[in-house]
């Protein structure tokens, strides 16, 4: 099972994290299978010198289920290892759903059967873990592993029996684990039938000797693996990894130079400590961090396409911060106003920049420039204005920003320092006699690109104070924001597909609207 070690046990020294879960079930209705006659009672202890809270002698198995705020539609169930002794219940269970959590995911943390011992450390079983005695461990073990595994089927059973009210997709159901943990949705990803497969699976430095299961189904699920290279308990993985890959299936591993065994979500200052990011880039990358609707959306892109845009992203952030390079050769090619010509320019970020493509008809034969930006925020469009709009020399500027900001594209900002940058704009532009057209924010109930920062009172705050300033300061207002909301105040899917840009009817909604106020600016 393994050489000289020190513990198997994840004796890590890390924060408790305060349970703040919905509601606790059980799996079964009465005894669980194959454990109706075990007496020795549960316990939680915490192991001495370590901080680890364990839970031992299971017998009612249960889930205890995180409703994230803003959930997506994937669910994680979360297995601790604890080496079939018990459960490392904190940092590698409620830390663990509490981090899923901020990602959108609704987690269950299943409480598996263990060992059933007497109370109390088993001396014996810690000095085989000090010489390696894994023949004794295994004896003991192994009886115990079936019925954890029977666990594992069944949390996913009842995980997609009640996905409705769980507010989850049927078909997006995963496992992590944590070395027992790993072994036990190793097991359940080899064993599964219809009702019990996972979608996914994540073993995190499992001790794979002990998995369930000979062969790979044709149908197994996506697997995600980690281990630092100096646990001498999870050697197996690779071998995993590729048994695997051999059998046609999707699987990724990391191995990290060091770590040691049992880290869990702990801060160690070592390599391991990444695997977190590299899981959530796996989770990423499964379209499993955003919502059916949304995946449905970046699924029209290639992986390697939407690679390549986040590297050129970031050349630009460091050499063309506000891109002025964009516009420049088109700005230099535009033809000389003609007399009585009344130019207008719309600046924004992609809303406006896709407008021209999703209805080219709004653009064509009319005086207009659009000089909107994907993903720009308002410091960026300020840095640009000059170029892209004030030598352009319209008779009308049309902003339409600020939803970037809340989303954070280009660090964290205030509201105030949004309309800052907007209210500078229009100050700039009327010093330069073009007449302004302030347009509120579309409505956002959340961000594809990053769930869960809860956008939507926010885009009503900076929409008042938007409104104020131009009221005072003698700009046509264009109100999108009532026309185009929903109950939630999102945008509606008729109006736009991933909850944020247009379709061709949001811009229907929108043309009228602001060609109203053009013609109000102009009089």
């Amino acid at each position: 099972m393994m050489k000289k070690i020190a513990l198997i046990l994840p004796l890590t020294i890390g924060a408790l994290f305060v349970v703040h879960a919905q509601q606790t079930v059980r799996l079964y209705n009465g005894p669980a299978p194959g454990s109706e006659s075990w007496k020795n009672p549960e316990r939680t202890d915490t192991i001495p010198g370590a901080n680890v809270v364990f839970v031992s002698n299971i017998t009612d198995p249960t889930l205890t289920i995180y409703k994230a705020k803003k959930p997506n539609g994937t669910a994680v169930i979360v297995c601790p290892g604890g080496a079939f002794r018990g459960l490392a219940i904190q940092h590698e269970g409620h830390a663990v759903a509490e981090w899923l959590n901020s990602k959108g995911i609704t987690a269950l943390v299943l409480k598996y059967r263990v060992v059933n011992a007497p109370p109390g450390f088993d001396p014996q079983f810690m000095q085989d873990m000090q010489t390696g005695n894994s023949a004794r461990i295994d004896s003991i073990n192994m009886p115990f592993v079936p019925l954890a595994v029977a666990d594992g089927h069944e949390a996913v059973r009842y995980t997609r029996r009640h996905a409705a009210e769980l507010g989850i997709e049927p078909n997006r159901i995963g496992m992590i684990g944590f070395s027992a943990g790993g072994t036990l949705i190793a097991s359940v990803a080899q064993t599964y039938n219809r009702e019990s497969r996972p979608d996914f699976v994540a073993p995190i430095y499992a001790y794979t000797p002990a998995i369930l299961g000979a062969a790979v189904p044709q149908s197994a699920p996506p697997m995600f693996l980690a281990m630092a290279g100096d646990d001498p308990i999870a050697f197996g993985n690779p071998d995993l990894y590729k048994k695997w890959r051999d059998a046609g299936r999707k699987a990724e591993i990391h191995v990290y130079s060091s770590g040691g065994h049992g880290f869990g979500l702990r801060k160690q200052g070592l390599p391991s400590d990444s695997w977190i990011i590299d899981f959530e880039t796996w989770l990423d990358m499964q379209n499993l961090l955003v919502t059916p609707e949304n995946a449905t959306s970046r699924a029209r892109f290639e992986p390697a396409q939407l690679a390549a845009w986040k590297e050129q992203g970031e050349a630009r952030r460091l050499n063309d911060w506000p891109w002025l390079q964009r516009y420049a050769e088109d700005n230099k090619k535009l033809p000389t106003l003609k007399n009585g010509e009344k130019r207008v320019v719309f600046m924004g970020n992609s809303i406006t920049e896709f407008w021209s493509d999703t209805d080219s008809a709004f653009f064509a034969g009319k005086p207009y420039i659009n000089r909107g930006i994907s993903g720009q925020t308002t410091p960026q469009m300020l840095l640009r204005f000059r170029q892209d709009v004030i030598d352009l020399k319209p008779a009308v500027v049309v902003i339409k920003a600020g939803i970037n900001d809340i989303a954070g594209n280009t660090g964290p900002t205030t509201l105030e320092a949004t309309l800052g940058n907007i209210a500078s704009m229009a100050e700039l532009a009327k010093a330069n006699g073009i007449r302004v057209v302030l347009c509120s924010v579309l409505p956002a109930y959340d961000f594809p690109w990053s769930p869960g920062m809860e956008p939507a009172e926010k885009v009503v705050r900076l929409n008042a104070m938007l409104k104020t300033y131009a009221r005072k300061n003698n700009c046509v207002w264009v109100d999108y924001h009532s026309a185009m909301k929903d109950a939630r105040n999102g945008l509606p899917k008729e109006l736009a597909d991933d909850g944020v840009h247009p379709n061709l009817a949001g811009y229907k909604v929108m043309e009228p609207m602001v060609e109203k106020a053009i013609a109000e600016a102009l009089k």
